[in-house]
């Protein structure tokens, strides 16, 4: 009897995944291939189950040959380990970012000499789908889910990526890109919501006079739109006693981690360095300001930080690194080592230095400064994760003074119209959540 494959990423089983099964055992015995995690988070949505509980999933449904685990978006591997008559899979894979693995499958069929034939069924999308496709977003972007999703991917991925958001909207797009390169996709892993960013948008300097109301405020608007883990920017934390308060709120809220610099005083912004007066805590005192956080911590998920501003500082390395043993032994979940060089040659070192005695505590960097470094090689460093932390901000300002500034010579609007987004585009992005 002839075989038939498919392969599902779902944490649910609903009538599309049955009408797909029903299909396909009109063509023969079924084959189920449930995709790993790590190859599920490349390009769809987090898990809200395990790996196992969705194995088992599996189980649950009737006249099924084998399950088995397809640990790659394409499916060369399966197909030569299993030898499928037939794939099948739903059509509403012929558009976005999923034909790319479609066009894998059809050039599979075609180096077979159509030995392997592809069956493509028509996308069940009716009330009932789309509920339980809803429902299963929602959970994902509850609290207890998307807290521990940060300390998961650092496991799961050769580097976490993570992109400025600081707004709802900045989050959908942060939510929903993903790309086709070369032959592979890959979207970011997480977003980061910058003390900058936010009072950018906000029209204030950066000095921390954006209270912490205001800015819980934005991370509310992110997670009411979106899924990913949440990277918090903390500036230095402020007083102890009012750290712990923030700790408290943010775990609560569902973010995975808040990142504070070891300075003291009026914030100001570390690209900054020498060029304006700044002041670096001292080892003890910024010690006991994470001990104190990690006391009152409720969950194992949440993850507190570290950025060491010794090189932004001009202390040199042996600071830095003293600093860096400091912290972990205080307790922090990780370390952001920074620098304003256009070369990454001094991160670098701090990392192979760090990484020689600590092989295991995450380290963070944002390549704001020296920006030719790639994902990569970073990783290759001993890295865990890249944040680009105000991307988004930078683009938007210059791309709107120019529409502007347009609006304005021209007396109307037609000159700057194909730069713009369809209206309709923009609406679309919003309702498809």
């Amino acid at each position: 009897m002839k075989t038939v494959y498919t392969c599902f990423c779902t944490d649910v089983i609903h009538e599309g995944h049955l009408n797909i099964i029903r299909e396909a055992k009109k063509y023969g015995k079924v084959i189920i291939g449930v995709l790993s995690d790590e190859a599920l988070i490349k390009f769809n949505k987090f898990p809200t189950i395990s790996f196992n509980e969705r194995f088992d999933l599996m189980k649950t449904i009737e006249g099924i040959e084998k399950i088995v685990v397809q640990k790659d978006i394409f499916y060369d591997e399966i197909v030569n380990t299993i030898n499928p008559d037939y794939i099948i899979h739903g059509d509403n894979w012929k558009t976005g970012p999923l034909q790319v693995i479609r066009n894998n499958v059809l050039s599979l069929v075609q180096r077979g000499g159509g030995r392997v034939k592809l069956i493509e069924v028509p996308y069940t999308c009716n009330e009932n789908v789309l509920i339980e496709d809803k429902k299963n977003n929602e959970k994902r972007s509850m609290p207890e889910y998307r807290r521990r999703r940060l300390k998961e991917l650092i496991k799961l991925r050769n580097i976490v990526k993570a992109i400025e958001v600081h707004s709802g909207l900045t989050g959908l797009l942060a939510e929903k890109t993903i790309v086709e390169n070369n032959g592979t996709l890959d979207q970011f892993d997480a977003m980061w919501i910058s003390s900058l960013c936010d009072s950018t948008a906000k029209g204030k300097p950066d000095i921390e006079l954006v209270d912490m109301t205001s800015r819980f405020r934005t991370i509310s608007d992110v997670t009411e739109v979106t899924t990913k883990p949440i990277i918090f920017d903390g500036d230095t934390g402020g007083l102890i006693e009012h750290f712990v308060y923030t700790v408290r709120t943010l775990e609560r809220m569902g973010v995975s981690a808040v990142i504070i610099e070891d300075k003291i005083g009026l914030k100001k912004n570390s690209l900054f360095g020498n060029e304006v007066k700044q002041t670096q805590d001292s080892i003890e005192h910024f010690c006991e300001k994470i001990s104190t956080a990690k006391k009152i911590q409720l969950t194992e998920d949440f993850m507190i930080i570290a950025r060491i501003e010794s090189l932004i500082l001009e202390q040199g390395m042996l600071d830095a690194i003293k600093r860096a043993k400091a912290y972990v032994n205080a307790g922090a979940d990780g370390i952001m080592i920074h620098s304003r060089k256009k070369s990454p040659d001094e991160i670098l070192e701090f990392c192979r230095i760090f990484r020689t005695e600590n092989k295991t505590t995450p380290l963070v960097v944002v390549p704001s400064s020296f920006n030719t470094i790639t994902n990569e090689e970073l990783a290759q460093a001993g890295v865990n994760i890249v944040i680009y932390a105000n991307q988004l901000t930078r683009a938007a300002f210059p791309a709107m003074e120019s529409v502007l500034k347009d609006i304005l010579k021209y007396h109307r609007a037609k000159e700057v119209d194909e730069r713009l987004m369809p209206i309709k585009d923009i609406i679309t992005l919003i309702d498809e959540l």
